[in-house]
């Protein structure tokens, strides 16, 4: 499978990497917040909407969800393992993105992280996946949440991959922790009257999407 939007392309092969992105020799992923807190045992990344973080190193990879979705992925033989979290199923436009635009969208999140993983020493065939998200935190009658679950179960199918975990659905935003050394995660729910931080932060990741969508479609830009 690839795509070829701009200057990114992305394929998935059954156990090697074909992905070519920007020119980045250093970290990758030196944009990404770390932090250490006392209570884990590992350093901690933090990913916001459209991000995605990998690592060979035991690390705590942290996200906060609410209509979004995490996937969980690693490779217990070559030990690395990684989350993304995204909030869109597909792009609805011709815009052209930077790597971190890009993967608001579930193709690009999907592809983005399990291409890094493989680059990494991974093998799709051994690959261990768990799900997380989609809870309907917004009123009305469309659930966003559902439609990325939808979206992403099926993406997984058509790859020919399976879970062996899954939290989706419900009305509650949730907080995730996820051990790329062990595969471990921990999952808090977050009460509906407290999670108006999660709401506000999606709604405008939200509004972001949508006003780049409507832009001319120009070169890639890094920031």
């Amino acid at each position: 499978m690839s795509e070829n939007r701009g200057m990114f392309t992305v394929a998935i092969s059954s156990d090697t990497l074909h992905a070519s992105r920007f020119t980045q020799e250093d970290d990758p992923f030196a944009h990404i917040r770390r932090m250490h807190d006392h209570r884990f045992p590992h350093e901690i990344a933090s990913i916001l909407p459209g991000e995605f973080f990998v690592s060979r190193e035991p690390m705590v990879v942290y996200t906060v969800l609410g209509s979004c979705i995490s996937a969980c992925i690693r490779d217990p033989i070559a030990g690395v393992g990684g989350m993304n979290h995204f909030m869109l199923p597909e792009p609805k436009g011709a815009a052209h993105d930077s790597w971190g635009e890009s993967t608001r969208y579930g193709s690009y999140a999907m592809e983005s992280l399990i291409n890094e993983i493989l680059k990494r020493g991974g093998l799709k065939s051994r690959l261990e996946i768990k799900l997380f998200g989609a809870g309907k935190i917004y009123d009305g009658n469309i659930d966003v949440g559902a439609n990325n679950a939808k979206w992403v179960i099926g993406y997984l199918k058509s790859e020919g991959l399976t879970t062996i975990k899954t939290d989706l659905g419900d009305v509650f935003p949730r907080k995730v922790y996820y051990f790329t050394d062990s595969g471990r995660v921990l999952l808090k729910k977050i009460e509906r009257v407290k999670n108006k931080t999660v709401f506000d932060r999606e709604n405008e990741y939200a509004a972001k999407i949508k006003q780049r969508e409507q832009q001319p479609v120009e070169d890639v830009t890094l920031f």
